[in-house]
């Protein structure tokens, strides 16, 4: 055998492990890194690095920014920085990836901010490594459960959706703005570098739910994809492994603003809540998936009771669509995989929370008499939030095909 010859067959072996450590994407289908079809189905940690209003039990005050200064009010800076630290290693344990795993599900989607690699403050904190701090940890439990996590960037710098899910200023600035495009792209090539060789990061979801339809989107739309090629340009200089996910304008929804592929690596997602539960709701990204010859994907969905859980995820399943529902976690609800019980008194909390306070004077004649007992309440919260506290939806469950109780 001539000694070139003799290297690659040497080598193959070592190739080949390579390549299959990774999924990746041919055709219609995500493939796992044995080389097979799979149809992903998981959930996403909502709630967790990026804090919903909603789920608080908060009528208006939606947004993160607009959570912290709510406890900041009760309780002041120091104790909120606290509060955040504690509630962001109790939110999500190593208890919940194990659980998640026994349930069922084959891959989780992370939603994260991207202040959490900036020195911008976030939560209480201006750490740059906060965010890998987090994922690394969280990233390293999923590993062991051979539970692969696709990270998605749900708030990006000037904010890509202009609602309170982006933690933005009420519009997607990121398109008008050079500066906030290239700190997205930024971060996110830092990310692919840190985890270019980790197989335990299935993928990039590089921006949920871009530009809502209030705005105008006739304008806005056209510059989703180039920004979508600039990030993956980038990207694709430190990682070549890894799938990209691209998300639909207006929520993730219209496709329309997308051309043929432009990477080997793709997979387009769309999100889906309230609707009905037949072909005709999804029919336009079948055709997309058939024109291009490229996987689809629902990223979100759920938030809904669980007769329309069954038919909605039997519906994806019907046409081998992978999906991850919404959310994993939440207070006191029926809508999601586990619940966690409300403290005692957090009602406190909600009327503060909900009180219209347009000016200083305000916030002082409905600041709490007894801020101890606001904090009693909050940290009622941080233990309620464990793993350990939290119970089973089983007919939300029963209705995603997962295994039902804990």
């Amino acid at each position: 055998m001539k000694p070139f010859k003799l290297l690659i067959f040497l080598l193959f072996p070592l190739l080949a492990t390579a390549q299959g450590k990774f999924f990746s994407v041919k055709g219609k289908d995500i493939i796992d890194p044995a080389g097979k079809p799979i149809v992903l189905k998981g959930t996403n940690l909502g709630n967790w690095l990026v804090p919903e209003g909603y789920m608080f039990k908060f009528k208006d005050v939606s947004s993160p920014r607009m959570i912290n200064q709510v406890v900041t009010e009760l309780i002041g800076p120091d104790k909120t920085a606290e509060f955040w630290e504690k509630y962001l290693n109790n939110y999500i344990t190593q208890a919940d990836i194990q659980y998640l795993k026994r349930s069922g599900m084959n891959a989780i989607r992370i939603p994260f901010h991207y202040k959490m690699f900036t020195t911008e403050s976030y939560l209480g904190s201006n750490n740059p490594n906060r965010g890998f701090e987090l994922l690394d940890k969280v990233i390293k439990w999923c590993k062991e459960e051979n539970l692969p996590v696709i990270l998605d960037m749900h708030c990006a710098p000037g904010g890509q959706t202009g609602d309170n899910i982006d933690d933005s200023d009420g519009y997607p600035f990121l398109f008008e703005s050079p500066k906030s495009q290239a700190l997205t792209i930024a971060i996110w090539k830092k990310i692919a570098q840190r985890y270019k060789n980790e197989p335990a990061v299935l993928g990039y979801d590089l921006l949920n739910e871009p530009i809502a339809h209030y705005f105008d989107t006739k304008t806005l739309n056209v510059h989703l994809e180039p920004l979508y090629k600039a990030i993956t340009a980038e990207v694709r200089k430190v990682d070549k492994n890894h799938i990209i996910f691209l998300g639909g304008a207006q929520w993730n929804s219209n496709f329309k603003v997308f051309g043929a592929p432009f990477d080997s690596k793709l997979v387009y997602s769309f999100h889906k809540y309230w609707t009905a539960t037949t072909q005709d709701v999804i029919q336009e990204y079948l055709d997309f998936r058939d024109k291009y010859n490229v996987p689809i994907h629902v990223g979100e969905t759920g938030e809904n009771n669980d007769q329309w859980i069954l038919e909605f995820r039997t519906l994806m399943e019907k046409h081998q669509i992978s999906w991850h529902f919404w959310p994993y976690k939440k207070m006191d609800a029926k809508a999601g995989i586990v619940s966690f019980p409300r403290p005692e008194n957090y009602d406190l909390i909600i009327k503060y929370a909900d009180q219209a306070k347009a000016n200083f004077a305000d916030i002082r004649k409905y600041a709490p008499k007894d801020r101890a007992a606001i904090e009693v309440v909050l940290n009622q919260l941080l233990e309620n939030c464990k793993f350990e506290k939290a119970t089973t939806n089983d007919g939300y469950l029963k209705g995603l095909g997962l295994k039902e109780g804990k």
